[in-house]
């Protein structure tokens, strides 16, 4: 009975992170011969194949929210709102194919994304010119998300990394960022750190921002049954987010309730998460 729970429960939420193809999607990245961008012991297989990610995610979307331009891209060009889950998809079966996949599949994947980067152009609200292939914003994109994914495996990993293994993560991301068109990405935690600090005189809430957080945290596009669970998931992510960009958020921090029942309850649902999504065995014979 608990192995027919743990295999729904991990069906469905593969299928809602790599959608119905991930099956076969799964079995080409991991099943095809030929070199990788990273050996088996790079710390970045270890974080992106980790649970941990369902929470850092969320996180790193809130913090890339609050640059102007990239969030006028992503308001206008992504169809986040439209089409929630096949932009989740297309994010997961990137990250794992650059991952995991072969050099040949990584970079084709690469040069699928700067094609579409290339074409995403337009002007916010305020006037401002924005093309999503601009290095500037791609850097602030990967920063955020580097940091996130870092700061949900350090905080909720099954297996958290020492600190030469973090700067090692950080060094590893950049070798895709650098492919997509970032210059000179941060290769250690202190080069992500200033990174993310110069960045900080850009960013502001614009209303896409607010609407964004909205989505993300107030209004899912999930089912009933589904909401209290996300909603853990989602309250972790917001504890996750550097003191300041949660100030400009305006999301409230309550020291007592994240230490006594948000983070708890992170560590259950990503162990959760974690059991429900491991290999099946095979029966003893």
């Amino acid at each position: 009975m608990l192995t027919d729970v743990r295999e729904h429960l991990g069906r469905a939420l593969f299928e809602r992170v790599a959608g119905p193809e991930g099956p076969a999607t799964r079995a080409r990245i991991h099943g095809t011969e030929g070199p990788r961008w990273f050996a088996p012991d790079r710390p970045i297989r270890t974080v992106h194949g980790d649970a941990s990610m369902f929470i850092g995610g969320i996180s790193a979307l809130l913090l890339q929210s609050l640059h102007p331009r990239a969030m006028a891209a992503v308001a206008a060009h992504s169809g986040y709102r439209s089409d929630p889950w096949g932009r989740l998809q297309r994010t997961s079966a990137f990250l794992a194919v650059t991952t995991y996949g072969t050099a040949d599949d990584a970079q084709a994947a690469v040069d699928h994304v700067r094609g579409i980067h290339e074409r995403v152009r337009g002007t916010t609200a305020e006037g401002l010119a924005y093309h999503a292939a601009d290095p500037h914003l791609l850097g602030w994109v990967h920063a955020a998300e580097t940091d996130s994914f870092l700061r949900a495996h350090r905080r909720y990993g099954a297996r958290p990394l020492d600190a030469t293994g973090y700067d090692a993560y950080v060094a590893d991301t950049a070798r895709v960022a650098e492919a997509l068109g970032v210059v000179d990405a941060p290769r250690d935690r202190r080069e992500l750190a200033d990174r993310l600090a110069a960045y900080r005189p850009e960013l502001r809430v614009t209303p896409e921002a607010r609407a964004a957080a909205r989505f993300l945290l107030l209004r899912p596009p999930l089912p009933l049954p589904a909401r209290p669970f996300y909603a853990g998931l989602a309250a972790n992510a917001v504890a996750l987010l550097p003191p300041w960009a949660r100030s400009m958020l305006r999301l409230p921090r309550l020291p007592v309730v994240e230490d006594i029942a948000v983070r708890p309850a992170g560590q259950v649902l990503t162990r959760t998460i974690r059991w429900a999504m491991a290999p099946s065995r095979p029966p003893a014979h």
